[in-house]
């Protein structure tokens, strides 16, 4: 079997070949015989009934300085493809909401990887919100008073933005902390969303859980651990990668949620856990493929390519 493969995704001229999961699973693509097309969002469409895209064929390769190579710059019917990727980075903002609703006029026919309409109804701090009891205590809000009463009862609590990541605007306010209503003002002045706000969680000091899923089954996962000093364990802010294996209550987490991803059609899914808790559901543009890969020798994009050849076959 031979795909035609769109990749909706930041520009690929600049990625970390050795940390990138969209490079990874273009190079997986690449190497079973499927065609690559690259584009970025901004150069999504619709036209007249079509959605289009403007962008280059590509071929890419594990070459530091020289990984990918451009093909004529064209315009191409998304239509036309089997598979279009989903993997822009967040901020899931109104311009990556505008994406999946131009992607989903052409799914199913083209496979849209991760299933847009999910993508859209699902963010990574939202549909945790539908397995109470598998997360710590949490609430989602505006209003300052909430928020306070929150603290109050829990003490310790993380606050961050709903629409977030890369641990961007993340923070733990302890029992001593008298920063909350800045924080607020900060936060409300800068945007009309609400705040998500959880129970902090010790286990953090001991790393923030990246469990892979794929069509709803775990294939792995690997540690992300704080540096000294700091709360977030994300890749972005310096959190340290390392090797760790599942365990009964992360199987646990993935039986429970599990159904849900592969009946939404989310293919490539990435679920943190801390200690005994699920904190997010990432949908949108999940990482750690290459980690896994180098820590256990689990290549989870082929995983991922042989569920999509799979529903290719129908």
């Amino acid at each position: 079997m031979t795909l035609k493969v769109a990749l909706q995704m930041d520009p690929i001229g600049s990625v970390n070949i050795n940390a990138d999961s969209t490079f990874r699973i273009a190079l997986e693509a690449q190497a079973r015989g499927h065609s690559l097309f690259f584009y970025t969002p901004d150069r999504l469409a619709f036209v007249e009934g079509r959605v289009i895209a403007r962008g280059w064929p590509i071929e890419v390769r594990r070459e530091a300085g020289n990984h990918v190579s451009y093909g004529e710059e064209v315009e191409v019917d998304l239509a036309g493809f089997d598979v279009v990727w989903l993997r822009q980075d967040p901020p899931f903002d109104m311009g990556y909401i505008t994406t999946t609703h131009l992607l989903e006029l052409i799914h199913p026919q083209t496979l849209v990887v991760n299933d847009p309409f999910w993508v859209r109804n699902f963010p990574e701090k939202l549909l945790v919100l539908r397995f109470p009891d598998l997360t710590p205590p949490t609430a989602i809000a505006r209003d300052l008073a909430t928020i306070r009463a929150f603290k109050a009862k829990h003490g310790d609590i993380i606050l961050k933005p709903l629409y977030g990541n890369g641990g961007a605007g993340v923070f733990r306010l302890d029992p001593n902390d008298r920063n909350l209503a800045s924080l607020h003002e900060l936060f409300t002045g800068m945007s009309r969303e609400p705040m998500i706000v959880q129970k902090f969680l010790p286990d953090v000091s001991k790393g923030d859980k990246r469990v892979i899923l794929v069509d709803g089954e775990p294939v792995g996962a690997i540690n992300r651990v704080p540096q000294a000093g700091e709360t977030r364990s994300n890749m972005h802010v310096g959190g340290r990668p390392e090797k760790i294996g599942l365990t009964e209550r992360d199987l646990e987490i993935c039986r429970r949620i599990g159904p849900t991803l592969r009946e939404k059609g989310q293919v490539f899914v990435g679920i943190d856990v801390i200690g005994d808790w699920l904190t997010e559901i990432n949908v949108t543009s999940p990482t750690g493929l290459q980690e896994l890969e180098r820590f256990d020798g689990t290549n989870g994009a082929a995983r991922i390519w042989e569920a999509i050849e799979a529903k290719r076959r129908g």
